[in-house]
């Protein structure tokens, strides 16, 4: 197929800007640079500000939408400007937010996102104002979780200058996600600082609003999204998530470890062991402990940290979160299960507040 200048803007009409719903040509996004030599193409794309948060997603529909219409044999290569720089140093970080908690794992495959969302859930239905951040960059889950991974979100123009992202909310609950900007179905391919600069921009540049816990879904291990949080968020807390098996609570351990570095600081509410027995659905009052017994509870003891919930291996939770019905809407074993949790994470925040100064930011030299 020849390309020609014409064809270009028709395929970038059919790519929206995030922040607004308008198309690339209606946002006058595209420059007056577009230059074609064979089967290669390349032009600028101008956004208002940088960082922008949308940036790296549009720029990759863009070029979805030229090879769509041109061919898989087609080279595009597009710059991206900025009319303004605003750095993010300077702006206050969830300055309405109350709680911060991080809910973490020492490895993946515990039901740390299953816990994190549900708990947030429950948190909403016991009357707060409560917020989650999927912080998982490279493995988002929570928009699925919650029903809404093929939605959008939007920016909104602030009487400052600045256009601040929307948070969905589901179930009470302001969730945002790196999910909602990248197609659900590829691989996020980003270095570490890529990582750290997208979530950074998800902290600061959405309107959160007033809230009372303010929830982040971490990634498992230890990693430097991780070091990036506690660098960004004077943390209120951390929850670990684990199961019963030896392994993970060996890595359970290696978590606990890393908040309570000299360096990091953070405050450790507790442990949370999921898939702690089995209960036939049938059968809601027998228990069968299919990866061992009491685990977490002696890790717990071990380490002098509260063991906050054992959250039942249940059918209905996996369900719920394939569905995007959070399990602890209902009144089953495990809604009520994580609404026990959460009262026990009300009491232990309150508690932490009361005996332990606010958590610093971390700051690390070189």
């Amino acid at each position: 197929m020849t390309l020609y200048p014409a064809l270009i803007l028709e395929s970038l009409r059919t790519v929206r800007y995030p922040g607004n719903g308008k198309n690339l040509v209606e946002n006058n996004m595209v420059e007056d640079d577009i230059r074609i030599n064979g089967n290669s193409v390349s032009f600028s794309l101008v956004f208002d500000k940088n960082p922008d948060p949308f940036a790296a997603s549009v720029v990759k529909a863009a070029k979805a939408a030229i090879i769509m219409t041109a061919g898989n044999d087609v080279d595009v290569n597009i710059a991206m400007t900025f009319r303004k720089n605003i750095p993010v140093t300077t702006m206050k970080l969830l300055p309405e937010v109350k709680n911060i908690i991080g809910v973490s794992s020492g490895k993946g495959g515990v039901g740390k996102s299953t816990v994190a969302v549900n708990l947030a859930v429950s948190l909403a239905q016991l009357g707060y104002k409560v917020g989650l951040l999927d912080a998982d960059i490279f493995g988002p889950s929570v928009p699925k979780m919650f029903g809404v991974e093929d939605e959008t979100v939007y920016a909104e123009h602030q009487q400052d200058g600045k256009d601040l992202i929307l948070p969905m909310e589901v179930y009470g609950v302001k969730i945002l996600s790196i999910g909602f900007l990248v197609n659900k179905d590829d691989a996020v391919l980003w270095r570490g600082g890529m990582a750290s600069n997208a979530l950074k921009q998800l902290i600061s540049e959405a309107k959160w609003g007033a809230l009372d816990y303010f929830i982040i879904d971490m990634p498992p291990g230890t990693s430097d999204i991780h070091l990036t949080l506690v660098q960004t968020l004077a943390i209120t807390g951390a929850i670990v998530v684990s199961t019963p098996q030896q392994v993970a609570l060996a890595d359970a351990r290696k978590g606990i470890s890393m908040f309570r570095a000299p360096k990091v600081n953070v405050p450790i509410l507790g442990l949370v062991e999921n898939m702690a027995y089995f209960t036939p659905a049938t059968h809601p009052e027998e228990r069968y402990y299919i990866f061992g017994k009491d685990g977490a509870k002696q890790l717990a003891e071990e380490l002098h940290v509260d063991l906050l919930g054992e959250i039942p291996l249940v059918a209905s939770i996996c369900d719920g979160g394939d569905r995007g019905t959070p399990v602890a809407i209902g009144n089953s074993v495990s809604g009520v299960a994580f609404r026990e949790l959460a009262q026990k994470v009300v009491l232990a925040i309150d508690n932490r507040n009361a005996v332990f100064p606010p958590t610093e930011k971390v700051e690390f030299s070189h």
